[in-house]
């Protein structure tokens, strides 16, 4: 983990309401696993904390992270231009690890929950990946290109737009008897991610599911404690420092 002053190289609006930032890092990040984000600051001084992203892609120095606007900090780096400086703090959190035994890997992801996806495809070419993602509708659908390096590739969307219209889940689900599972990973809005471990039970799939969780942080740390989850086992974990993946059975959601 280091903390670092970043040039940015790149702002690209890739959906409705969505951007991909790439910045340039003094030195190269190093490994970085699918899961793993970084805190980066927004380029406003009366904003003082930091934004946590999911990396998307991280090649030499330069690290790209795609967000949604949903107030004046996510709006401040949609503006920012080529050659701001922007402090990042990265790589942090635990990402996914895939055992070596498992070979078909299912990924549902929805929404913005895609983008800490993305890496675990592109970073694992010896295993195949059978994606089914979900949107909102077609303007909000991206990063296509990525996950059509999958083995398949399923899109639904809410009201139809593109693919059929349903959820990642369920286009899981109904496909479950094509895809002879090692692992599922999935990463969403907390109601994909409780549909999903209720389906999972309620049909007796025992497959091992790793899910990355969504909370609102702060520190990214681990200190200041916003982004406290409940354990299925009674105790406490922080997403940031814990997580951001946990064994689906691990924890309450």
């Amino acid at each position: 983990m280091k903390e670092v002053i970043s040039t940015v190289k790149e702002v690209v609006r890739i959906a409705d309401n969505v951007y991909s930032l790439t910045v340039a890092l003094p030195e190269p990040v190093g490994e970085v696993r699918g899961g793993q984000f970084l805190n980066i600051s927004t380029g406003d001084n009366s904003r003082l904390l930091k934004r946590p992203f999911g990396i998307v892609r991280a090649e030499g120095c330069d690290v790209t992270v795609c967000f949604q606007v949903k107030g004046e900090g996510t709006q401040a780096l949609a503006n920012a231009r080529k050659g701001d400086e922007l402090s990042v703090l990265l790589p942090l959190g635990n990402g996914f690890i895939l055992p070596e035994s498992a070979k078909n890997i299912v990924v549902i992801g929805g929404g913005v929950g895609i983008f800490p996806l993305v890496p675990v495809i592109s970073g694992n070419k010896d295993k195949k990946f059978y994606s089914y993602i979900g949107f909102r509708n077609r303007g909000c659908a991206c990063l296509l290109d990525e996950f059509g390096k999958s083995q398949k590739l399923t899109i639904v969307t809410d009201d139809g737009s593109m693919g059929e219209k349903d959820n990642a889940v369920n286009a899981y689900l109904k496909d479950r008897e094509n895809v002879k599972a090692d692992m599922i990973i999935a990463c969403g809005p907390p109601v994909m991610l409780r549909a999903l471990k209720a389906q999972l039970k309620e049909k007796g799939i025992t497959t091992p599911c790793l899910v990355s969780l969504e909370e609102r942080m702060g520190c990214g740390i681990g200190a200041c404690l916003v982004c406290v989850c409940a354990k299925s086992d009674g105790s406490r974990a922080r997403v940031c420092k814990d997580g951001p993946v946990f064994n689906i059975d691990e924890v309450e959601l």
